[in-house]
Parts: C-alpha cells; sequence; structure tokens
C-alpha cells in the first residue's frame, strides 16, 4: 500500500506549533508539498529529494546557512537548530530558492523530529490545506483546542500520542516531551499509576482533573470508549478549571474520537486481510500472481520469501495468540519497510510471510538472513520466534520455489528445538533434503525396513535401546569410546550392545553401503516425528 502525504509546510506549522519547529525566515508563501523528511549530508553527491524537509544537522552561521540554501535545489523547508543565524545573505538567500528556513527548539533531538515528521506523513494524519472534516484526528485535534482554548493530545491505551493540537508550547515540559517522543515518558507514566489515575479515569464516563507536579500545569482527562472497551483518552492541559460547558464539550469530543479510532481500526483491519490475500496470491505463483504483486508494488522485482515463526506464549483464548502473531508480524513488517520501500508481510494462516527485493546481482539468501537476523536481534528473546529464508526469485514464477525454500527453512529450524534463528536455504540445505524425504515417505506411506526396521521392533517388544546404540555409533565415527559416553555406558558394555544390535538387525557394521542406507533411515523417519 502506498502513502501519499497530504501535509503542506504550512499545515505542519500550524499543527506543530513553537513546541518543535518555529519560522526564522520564508518565502510569502507557506503552501508548498512536504513530500518526506530527509538528512542533509554534506558528503552525499545526490541533491536532496524535491519537496523534503531537509534536516540540516550540524549546520550553523549563516555563510554554512546560506550556501546551503543555494545549493539544496527545490526543498520545501532547511530545519537548523535554534538560534537561528539570519542575516541579509541568509534572508536573500531565501527569496531567491523560495525556501523556508525553520528553526527546531533545543529540547528536540534530530532523531525525535525526523520520526515524528515521518510518522505524520506516513500515516497520512495531517490532512489536506482547508480540509476540516471529522475523519481527521489532528483535525478534531485542533478544533477541541479552539473550543476549549487549551492543547490537547490524543492517546491510544497504552498512551502513544495519536494526534496533537497547536499551541503545546503553552503547556509544560512534560508535554513537550510526551508530544517530540510521541509517546508519555515513562516516569510520568509511573507517577499517573502510583496515585490509581488510570484505574480512575477508565472508570469514570465523566472529564476528571490530575495535578501531577508543582512545575506541571494541572491536566483534564477523559476515557475513549466504545462500550466497555478502553480505546485510549483525550489530555487537555489546562491553567484554570474547564466551565461546564467547556466538560460537555470534552464528553462529546470523546464520543466522535471513538468514532474515528473505530473506523481506523477497521480500516487497518482491511487493509491487513488486503495484504494477505495479495501476498498469499503472489507466494502461490498462480495466474493471479502478477496482478497481485503489482497491487504490492512488487511487480518488476528480483525478491525473496522470509517464513517467520513467532514465539507461542500461552493465552487462556485463540484470539491472545491471533493478537500476538498479528503484532509480531507488524513489528517485521516495519523492521523491512525501512530496510526496502517495497517490502510487504502478512499473517497467512499461523505464519507471517514477507517478500524482500533484493539488489541487483545478489545471487544467495545471504542479504534477506542478515535482515531476518537483525530483526530477531532487535525484538528480543521474550517476542522472537524463527525465520526461514528462500532463494532469490528471478521471476514472479520462482516466488512459489522460495517460498517452498523458507517454509522447509523453518521447519529445519523446528526441529532442531531452538528459538530467536534465522536460516537460509543454503544453511539448512541437507536438513531441507531429508525433511523433502521424510514428506515423500509419508506420502506414499513408507515404513523403516530392514536392519533399521528389526532394530526398532525389537527395542518396542523388549524394552532396549539399540537404536541410540547404533545411531551414537554412526554419529561418532565408528569411535567406541565417544559413542559410549554419549550414551553413558562403559565401551565393554557398548561393544556388547553392538554385537547384539549386528545380531538381531542382521547388519554389517563394517559395509559402508550399509551404514549409509541405515544413517539415512534413521535421519529420515527422526525427521517425520
Amino acid at each position: 500500500m502506498t502513502f501519499r502525504p497530504r501535509a503542506s509546510l504550512r499545515r505542519i506549522l500550524d499543527d506543530l506549533g513553537r513546541t518543535v519547529l518555529d519560522v526564522a525566515v520564508a518565502p510569502d508563501e507557506l503552501d508548498a508539498e512536504v513530500t518526506g523528511v530527509h538528512i542533509h549530508d554534506p558528503l552525499d553527491d545526490l541533491p536532496p529529494p524535491p519537496g523534503c524537509l531537509l534536516l540540516a544537522v550540524g549546520v550553523e552561521g549563516a555563510d554554512r546557512l546560506r550556501a546551503l540554501l543555494e545549493a539544496a535545489g527545490p526543498v520545501a523547508g532547511v530545519v537548523v537548530k535554534q538560534p537561528v543565524a539570519v542575516d541579509d545573505r541568509v534572508r536573500a538567500a531565501v527569496a531567491g530558492s523560495g525556501v523556508a528556513v525553520l528553526g527546531l527548539t533545543r529540547a528536540a533531538s534530530w532523531s525525535q523530529v525526523a520520526a515524528l515528521m515521518r510518522s505524520l506523513l506516513a500515516e497520512g494524519d495531517i490532512a489536506d490545506p482547508g480540509s476540516n472534516g471529522p475523519d481527521d484526528l489532528f483535525v478534531l485535534a485542533n478544533a477541541l483546542c479552539d473550543l476549549l482554548d487549551a492543547p490537547v493530545t490524543i492517546e491510544d491505551r497504552s498512551s502513544r500520542v495519536l494526534a496533537f493540537s497547536g499551541r503545546q508550547d503553552e503547556a509544560d515540559y512534560g508535554r513537550v516531551e510526551t508530544v517530540l517522543g510521541r509517546q508519555v515518558p515513562d516516569k510520568y507514566l509511573r507517577e499517573l499509576d502510583e496515585v490509581g489515575f488510570f484505574r480512575r479515569l477508565y472508570q469514570s464516563r465523566e472529564p476528571i482533573q490530575i495535578q501531577l507536579k508543582k512545575d506541571s500545569i494541572p491536566r483534564v482527562a477523559i476515557a475513549v470508549r466504545s462500550g466497555d472497551e478502553i480505546l485510549g483518552s483525550i489530555w487537555v492541559a489546562v491553567h484554570e478549571p474547564l466551565s461546564e460547558q467547556r466538560l460537555i464539550a470534552l464528553t462529546d469530543a470523546a464520543k466522535i474520537v471513538a468514532l474515528q479510532l473505530l473506523r481506523q481500526r477497521a480500516g487497518a483491519d482491511t487493509q491487513r486481510r488486503l495484504r494477505a490475500d495479495l501476498l498469499a496470491t503472489v507466494l502461490e505463483g498462480g495466474p493471479n500472481a502478477a496482478e497481485a504483486a503489482s497491487r504490492l508494488g512488487i511487480g518488476t522485482e528480483r525478491l525473496s520469501v522470509l517464513a517467520a515463526q513467532p514465539r507461542e506464549w500461552e493465552h487462556g483464548d485463540v484470539a491472545g495468540r491471533e493478537a500476538d502473531r498479528q503484532r509480531f508480524c507488524d513489528a517485521f513488517a516495519l523492521h523491512l519497510g525501512a530496510i526496502h520501500p517495497k517490502a510487504a508481510a502478512a499473517l497467512v494462516g499461523s505464519t507471517v510471510y514477507a517478500v524482500l527485493p533484493l539488489p541487483v546481482g545478489d545471487a544467495e539468501e545471504s542479504r534477506a538472513v542478515q535482515v531476518a537476523r537483525s530483526f530477531l536481534n532487535r525484538v528480543g528473546p521474550r517476542h522472537s520466534g524463527n525465520i526461514g529464508v528462500g532463494r532469490p526469485a528471478a521471476s514472479l514464477t520462482d516466488v512459489a520455489r522460495s517460498r517452498a525454500d523458507a517454509d522447509r527453512a523453518l521447519r529445519v529450524l523446528g526441529s532442531r528445538g531452538v528459538s530467536g534463528q534465522a536460516a537460509g536455504y543454503a544453511e539448512s540445505h541437507f536438513e531441507s533434503l531429508l525433511l523433502q524425504l521424510g514428506d515423500l515417505a509419508a506420502e506414499q506411506e513408507q515404513a523403516p525396513t530392514g536392519p533399521y526396521r528389526r532394530l526398532l521392533r525389537h527395542d518396542a517388544e523388549h524394552g532396549t535401546g539399540l537404536v541410540p546404540t547404533l545411531k551414537a555409533y554412526l554419529d561418532a565415527f565408528g569411535d567406541v569410546r565417544a559413542a559410549a559416553a554419549a550414551v553413558h555406558v562403559h565401551p565393554n558394555t557398548f561393544r556388547y550392545r553392538l554385537r547384539r544390535l549386528s545380531e538381531i538387525g542382521e547388519f554389517d557394521l563394517d559395509d559402508p553401503e550399509a551404514r549409509l542406507a541405515v544413517t539415512l533411515q534413521i535421519r529420515i523417519f527422526e525427521y517425520r516425528h
């Protein structure tokens, strides 16, 4: 799915206010469309993308700022840390280029403002200039700010900021931290928990007020709910108590926000199902694969398929397990999207599948394996799982083969009893072949034969351990002492068992063909079970 930013520079500044950005010097109009965010690199030979907000990290002084404006090209704006050095030459460069110069508050880090801007643009949260429709949470936040004459944030159940109004600079430093990080800082969450505020908030259907610290201005908050389900909350930073009329307006606004959050959730669910259907069609490689790939934007890419199985945790219901898988899928999709904008991921059944476009010339799956391992390292052991990676597919007709590779690599990792691991076709090739042979034997209802069958039957009837003895001997390449140590018996005892299994299994241990045959049978039927 492709998101098209719809934010003008003026609208971004109106929404953020002086909390994050302020205009240092600008042309007469601020209606340029912002297409993205780009970090300035003086060593980069390529010009910044047209229409981007250029984050001028480390650029200080009027001379450097003027030179950047003259070289930047048709960007929407240049952002530098405050205080901004503006002189007549900078003003002339702004007038000549039509590029605005914005000052970033020193309280914000570059990573914070980059993440904030990209999330706003990617989510399409900021509407077209002049659009006042109720389908935009930012529009709702600004409208409520006007009604209440106070800055507003709209947050989800995890205290992540979904939208905020202008005038945040009129609040306190805690609100600035919250807006910049798009998340209420942990120190404030702990304080709210200690005084039992969230319990009061979620039990009440009316706005409630709280005073946190002496250096913080009071807050009025109301839970956003659908029936008994808590969807989030609205927070208003107030210098004085709200009037009765404004409390009613806040209560009514919570109902409108609830409807919008439900619509967004329904839309997100629809998009997930659509992406899952399209990706499943691509993976099957049928007649509709080309159209599905085109709709996902990967129709002309060289792809590697990844199959991920998140770690299963005990839940009382199926919905809990499904939610865990979907969270894993969302995190995986976000990680892959940072690697390549056309990467796609979806939950198909209980497996998370993804397609990762690869650079031209990548003949192996090693890059995709590195990407998978990087993701597993980031999510950590608690939320981890295993990821199988298939061989690169040069065309859509090869995608089904890459998926089969990924599925088998994932099964190999499962058979090893590991978690938090990624493996590709090359690494898991031999074990994958054993799995395929095991699948074929199961499909054709083939049972063990020859010495292996006779030893299995004897162990089952007499409670002996002849098959483990033989396996230890074969694994140790005939080293009796090493094999005996592996099964924790004396070497003389082990030699006696070898003679017994040779007799019972009618098996010549000195025959290399016999050893190979029984080794393959042991491996194949072990993988089947």
